[in-house]
């Protein structure tokens, strides 16, 4: 029995929360993501989903049986086999029409601005480990005016930041020039998560090395996570109000039901995130 497909029916129960002009509108959009695990692979479905027609998507990595707590591609049947791949395919199903462009040797310096073309937005969803490249995307990002959205699972809950054209950039609000791999982890996780609150439930803090390149993560956080960054994402594709930007941000935790906006003015070289640096370094990298 053939049962084709037909964009209008796929995503009209979208109507109501956008619009039969905002849905077409979105068919037209292209979205690039890096990092097809955790964060990436659910915003990626989240934003085909949304009736987003268009995607660069990019990771190295294939799945692995360590995946499985928490990432969408992540199965029996995908162990083994390249991110990229099994989410490309994830997409289809979902959207047959989706124009997706694939990086399957990741993101990388020379290919830095095949991965932007004619992108409308850029979703972070690297691992947290990789600061280096992310720090390239994002000038990438801030040269060519492409908005940027970065939302990290910690904990139950997520933390994001949006960086917009010709506000805060990237580098200015984490500060990384000059310090050290581990010291650019603890400024990345502090950046995204000023009040660091999800601290009052780790329950074994020897999950979190940050000089072993150890974090814990759950499928809870990186579902909260992908849904704020793409409800960003909404906003910012269809030209939607405000969009809270850096050196503001927000955090919510679903452990907590707690929500807190927050505001940094000169990011991490402000003297309150000093001060949170420090004591971070103390209890999770002393000897760093």
């Amino acid at each position: 029995m053939s049962n084709p497909f037909d964009f209008e029916e796929a995503f009209s129960r979208n109507l109501g929360w956008v619009t039969p002009e905002e849905q077409e509108n979105l068919r037209g959009k292209r979205v690039a993501i890096a990092g097809m695990g955790g964060v990436g692979g659910s915003e990626l479905i989240t934003l085909a989903r949304l009736g987003v027609g268009g995607f660069n998507i990019a990771d190295f990595d294939i799945f692995e049986v360590g995946n499985f707590n928490r990432q969408y591609g992540a199965t029996m049947s995908s162990v083994g086999r390249p991110k990229v791949d099994v989410m490309r395919e994830k997409t289809l199903d979902v959207n047959p029409e989706a124009r997706i462009n694939v990086l399957a040797d990741g993101v990388t310096p020379a290919n830095i601005d095949d991965f932007l073309r004619d992108v409308d937005l850029f979703v972070d969803a690297l691992d947290i480990y990789a600061l280096d490249i992310r720090r390239e995307i994002f000038a990438g990002c801030y040269a060519k005016e492409i908005p940027a959205v970065t939302a990290a699972p910690i904990g139950m809950g997520t933390a994001c930041l949006v960086f917009m054209p010709g506000k805060m950039s990237f580098d200015e609000y984490f500060d990384f020039e000059g310090s050290s791999p581990v010291d650019k982890t603890i400024k990345l996780i502090i950046g995204v998560s000023p009040s660091f609150q999800q601290r009052h439930y780790l329950v074994y803090p020897e999950g979190l090395d940050f000089t072993e390149k150890r974090a814990p993560s759950t499928a809870m956080g990186v579902e909260l996570a992908a849904g704020v960054a793409c409800s960003n994402a909404l906003k910012i594709l269809l030209g939607r109000g405000k969009t809270i930007h850096a050196p503001r941000g927000l955090q919510f935790d679903a452990y907590q039901n707690r929500m807190i906006k927050f505001w940094r003015p000169w990011g991490n070289r402000n003297p309150l995130q000093r001060l949170l640096f420090r004591a971070v370094k103390r209890s999770f990298a002393p000897e760093s």
